[in-house]
């Protein structure tokens, strides 16, 4: 089973179709909340710092670095599919999927971590955080939209048309 694979495709997804219905309610003369973006900016920078972690270089984004909807899409685009592809090359590579990495987090704390850890966790990071962007979402006067695994199965297989 491609697990990791096809959760690195989600994740893409799940942050196209988030994006979408922000944009959607910008252009319908609304603002995005500033909560909602803040946390999604916490969603891409932490895709950043692992991709970086992963490859061995220094990551472009902090933890917490905030983001417009401009720059959203701009990091997004630079690191879901980025994070997808690893997942994809990793899905089949035993070496890969095994292989440790020692790091830093953002406290200073040093570690070290399985790639397929990495992997999982960057997808189940990003999936916790949406909910909490949903949730700012509704606090803020927006619909929120629906990013669940499930759903972007549903989507995928054609029982359900994609969401605007």
């Amino acid at each position: 089973m491609d697990t990791i694979a096809k959760l690195g495709a989600f994740n893409v997804w799940a942050n196209e179709t988030l994006l979408r219905r922000l944009d959607s309610s910008v252009a319908a003369g609304k603002e995005a909340p500033q909560p909602a973006l803040r946390i999604f900016s916490h969603v891409i920078n932490a895709q950043a710092i692992w991709i970086a972690r992963l490859s061995g270089t220094q990551s472009p984004l902090k933890v917490w670095q905030e983001h417009d909807l401009a720059g959203l899409h701009h990091w997004h685009e630079q690191t879901s599919q980025h994070l997808a592809d690893l997942c994809a090359q990793a899905q089949h590579d035993d070496a890969e999927l095994n292989r440790h990495i020692q790091y830093t987090n953002s406290q200073g704390d040093a570690f070290d971590s399985q790639v397929s850890d990495i992997l999982t966790h960057a997808v189940m990071h990003a999936s916790y955080h949406r909910g909490q962007v949903a949730t700012k979402m509704r606090e803020g006067g927006l619909e929120p939209v629906n990013t669940d695994f499930i759903t972007y199965c549903r989507e995928m297989s054609g029982q359900v048309q994609p969401q605007l």
